[in-house]
Formats: C-alpha cells, sequence, structure tokens
C-alpha cells in the first residue's frame, strides 16, 4: 500500500477503443479492428504506474468479458482496481477510433447507457480516495446522471482529505447533447481544480477564440489554481502558475498514433508532482517535470495503441539524454 503522498488516484471511464488494422481510413472503410483497452482516467493511472509510482482507478465497468478484461489490464499494469465496480445490467463502454492518414483521430460511441454512466455515489471507495495525494479526472463523468453525482462527491472526498485536484477535460464532443452543454458542464466545475490541463482544441472550444496567447489562456486562469497548462502536441507546452509561466518544447519523434499522448504527459507530469510537490512553485523544477512530461507524451506517438505505448521512467530518460 502506497503511502498516501504518493498516490495518483484517477477517476472515470474505461472503455474498449476498436482501431482499424490500417491507418488512414474512414470507420466503413477499415477492413478490420483490433481491441484496445483505453478511456483516459484509466491511461493516466496506468501511465504513472508503468513510471513507478503509485495508482489507482475508479470507476464502473460492465459484469462482461471486456469489463473483466479490463480491470485485470490494471492490476496486470500495477495499478490499484479496489475502486472499481462492476455492473451486471450494463455493458462495458466501445469506441471505434479510426486513425486518419495525419495520425488524429475520429470516434464513434456505443454508450446507451455503458456501465461507467451508471456509477452511484454509494459506490465510491471513500477510503481510497482519502488516501489520494492526487485526485485526477476528466469530464466525460459529468455527462449524465448518476456518475456526474458521484463524481462531484468524489473530489469533495478528495479534497477535504487534502489531495491535489487535476483536471483533463479530454473533450469528446460526440458525447455531448450540443456544444452548449459540453461547455457548460466542464466549467461547472473549473474553479476546484488545482492543477488543469487542456490542449490547443479545448482551449479554442472553451475560449471561442482561435489563439494560444497569454491573454487568452488567462480566461481560463482562476485565482485558485495552482497550474494550467495548454498542450501543443509536438510543439510542446505552455505552462502558467501563480508566480511564473513559459513554454516547453517537445521532442521530435517519428509519430504514429497520437492516442494516449496527452494522458501519458498527465500521468508522467503528475508522477513528478507528488514526488516533488514544491515544483508547482518553483520554476526550474517545474520546467524539468514538463520536460519528463513532454519526453513521456513523445514517446507514446511511436507505437500504435495508448496503453501499450506507455514508456518507462528509463525509456523516457533515454529519450531526454539522446535528444
Amino acid at each position: 500500500m502506497a503511502g498516501r503522498n504518493e498516490l495518483v488516484v484517477s477517476f472515470g471511464e474505461m472503455l474498449i477503443d476498436f482501431v482499424p488494422t490500417v491507418a488512414g481510413v474512414s470507420l466503413a472503410e477499415a477492413p478490420a479492428f483490433l481491441k484496445a483497452p483505453g478511456g483516459a482516467p484509466a491511461n493516466v493511472a496506468i501511465a504513472v504506474a508503468r513510471l513507478g509510482g503509485a495508482a489507482a482507478f475508479a470507476g464502473k465497468l460492465g459484469d462482461d468479458e471486456f469489463g473483466r478484461m479490463l480491470a485485470a489490464i490494471l492490476r496486470e499494469n500495477g495499478v490499484d482496481d479496489s475502486a472499481v465496480v462492476f455492473d451486471a445490467g450494463a455493458r462495458t463502454a466501445l469506441a471505434f477510433v479510426t486513425l486518419r492518414a495525419d495520425g488524429e483521430r475520429e470516434f464513434m460511441f456505443y454508450r446507451n447507457p455503458s456501465a461507467d454512466m451508471l456509477l452511484t455515489a454509494d459506490e465510491l471507495n471513500v477510503g481510497l480516495l482519502k488516501r489520494a495525494a492526487v485526485f485526477h479526472y476528466g469530464s466525460i463523468s459529468l455527462i449524465a446522471e448518476p456518475c456526474r453525482s458521484a463524481h462531484l462527491r468524489a473530489m469533495e472526498v478528495a479534497k477535504e482529505a487534502g489531495a491535489l485536484l487535476s483536471y483533463d477535460p479530454n473533450l469528446r464532443e460526440a458525447l455531448w447533447p450540443s456544444r452548449e452543454e459540453a461547455r457548460a458542464k466542464i466549467l461547472s466545475i473549473w474553479d476546484q481544480a488545482d492543477i488543469v490541463k487542456v490542449s490547443e482544441v479545448e482551449l479554442e472550444f472553451l475560449t471561442g477564440i482561435d489563439s494560444v496567447e497569454d491573454d487568452v489562456v488567462m480566461k481560463l486562469w482562476r485565482p485558485t489554481f495552482k497550474l494550467l497548462l495548454v498542450t501543443l502536441g509536438d510543439q510542446g507546452c505552455k505552462y502558467y502558475a501563480r508566480d511564473f509561466r513559459g513554454s516547453v518544447p517537445s521532442y521530435k519523434v517519428q509519430q504514429v498514433d497520437t492516442t494516449g499522448a496527452g494522458d501519458a504527459f498527465v500521468g508522467a507530469l503528475l508522477r513528478k508532482i507528488v514526488l516533488d510537490p514544491s515544483s508547482l512553485q518553483d520554476q526550474k523544477k517545474l520546467e524539468e517535470a514538463i520536460k519528463f512530461a513532454n519526453a513521456c507524451g513523445a514517446i507514446t506517438t511511436i507505437k500504435k495503441g495508448a496503453i501499450p505505448s506507455l514508456p518507462t521512467e528509463i525509456e523516457v530518460l533515454r529519450l531526454m539524454e539522446n535528444a
């Protein structure tokens, strides 16, 4: 059992991604699909564990073969699954993900409703939440009840127990009833986070402005934040802390599949922050942590699939040394 000072608890959805066997085709054109475990919060937990950290995943899976397979994958990767519950009446979520010729993704989801949407506040493992040094979550768990109420309660429990709250909205427009509702619900919990990470696409979605200039980013800043990050793909990352801001370039690699790169970045950064929370107030330490996270994200794009591509610490350090 990890001490509370290093445990990262990741909350939300875990699902099966079906990825075409060939890249650069539409879902209709795909000759066949490979199944791959996915779901951003689960990817973050496994990223932390693969880097040698203590991680747990909290969420609901279908009591079906896919759900049992996903729980086994968490355990195989060293992630605590004691906060995973199973629903006998709903299936594990599925997503068909096509990789376009440029390595970017398009999604089609099967969730009507899937088990992850049916988690209730009563099913939360409160003891585990209270041990978290960091409680990490996305926005997909805010879409529907009862999961939304479970999500809000989990944030409350973790925060009261002293955890840092980490939020990556991980926008999936196709899952929301409308763009307006997505924006409103994503922002409804904005002020409560300590650490927020958005992509440049999410920055434009939330601000309505197609720019990554500081004045646009600062529209999303809150005085309660400790850190706001904007990831820029292969261009690296911009960061904003209370007393300083800056940018850190990425590492150049031959990209094959960007799936999970953002999750790898988040997992690596959270791993560094729980090891040394003072990095949130120390610009030099924070930049080193972001360099490490950028390298972790870059390595994840070299291979297909999120979880198989997540690197070990040795692989990350090797890329950083060779760059």
